[in-house]
């Protein structure tokens, strides 16, 4: 007597395979890792010495006599150079130096002030909306918040922290074209957006030294490390480097040098802040 079928024996392969539930059997692809740092945290903290003897008092180069006059600096400084901006803000913040005086002097008056920067008349109508909402929203005083602070008109993450770093001393990484070429070229944080290389430097940077490395980076990037042609002789941390391009092993002499004064240079489109 033959044996009965097994009632499986009719099912198909496909129905012997275990059952999908949502996925759950497929095996997600692993992310690839993001880049990290190629420096070791004790040649971190010998860079951000180095600049911390060669620069002990850095400073941005937009000129501001308030966190009001900062915040407007920064928001004209996007696709412009810092000397540009500050020959049209000398006269403008000599007019207007608070909300309420700027809201006064309007739109138009305004956008005489900065017509030599470019995209001045969005400049202007974001300069004038952000005099209103600090006016309404905060009482005529710049947020010490970032969340408040990229509410504003024309202020964005970058402008966020680099008035959040100036006027208020937080250790925040304001990530501009020279910042996001150093983390690359030198390999200290790598990264594809500028977020992504201002998380790395903040997972790298000692506390100690945070306070300015964001100017220390920002002016090692503009006139030693620059975009075309690095000027590695003057770099003090040429031995430590890593970036492919360099061209010397052997630092510049490690000794104060006095604030630059602005200068106009060619820069790339993306602008420049602080």
């Amino acid at each position: 007597m033959a044996s009965p079928k097994s009632k499986d024996s009719s099912l198909s392969k496909k129905e012997l395979l275990p059952a999908r539930r949502n996925g759950s059997n497929v095996k997600p692809r692993p992310r690839p890792a993001r880049p990290t740092s190629r420096y070791s945290p004790a040649e971190v903290h010998e860079i951000f010495r180095r600049f911390s003897v060669q620069r002990p008092e850095p400073k941005g180069e937009l000129e501001h006599v308030n966190a009001f006059t900062l915040l407007v600096a920064v928001v004209l400084s996007a696709q412009a150079t810092d000397a540009g901006v500050n020959k049209a803000t000398r006269a403008l913040f000599k007019a207007a130096d608070t909300p309420h005086k700027m809201l006064a002097l309007g739109e138009a008056r305004v956008g005489e002030y900065i017509r030599t920067i470019g995209l001045w008349r969005n400049k202007a109508k974001n300069v004038i909306a952000l005099s209103q909402a600090l006016i309404r929203d905060h009482g005529g005083e710049v947020p010490d918040s970032r969340d408040e602070l990229v509410k504003l008109p024309g202020v964005g993450r970058k402008t966020a922290n680099v008035v959040l770093n100036m006027a208020f001393g937080q250790h925040t990484m304001a990530v501009d074209t020279h910042i996001l070429r150093i983390g690359n070229r030198l390999g200290l944080a790598p990264g594809k957006t500028p977020e992504q290389v201002e998380q790395g430097l903040l997972k790298i940077i000692p506390d100690e030294y945070m306070r300015h490395a964001h100017h220390w980076l920002i002016l090692h990037g503009r006139y030693v490390c620059k975009a075309r042609k690095p000027d590695c002789p003057a770099c003090v941390i040429a031995d430590i480097c890593k970036a492919e391009v360099k061209t010397t092993d052997v630092p510049a002499p490690l000794v104060p040098i006095a604030p630059l004064d602005p200068v106009e240079e060619i820069q790339d489109r993306s602008g420049t802040t602080a």
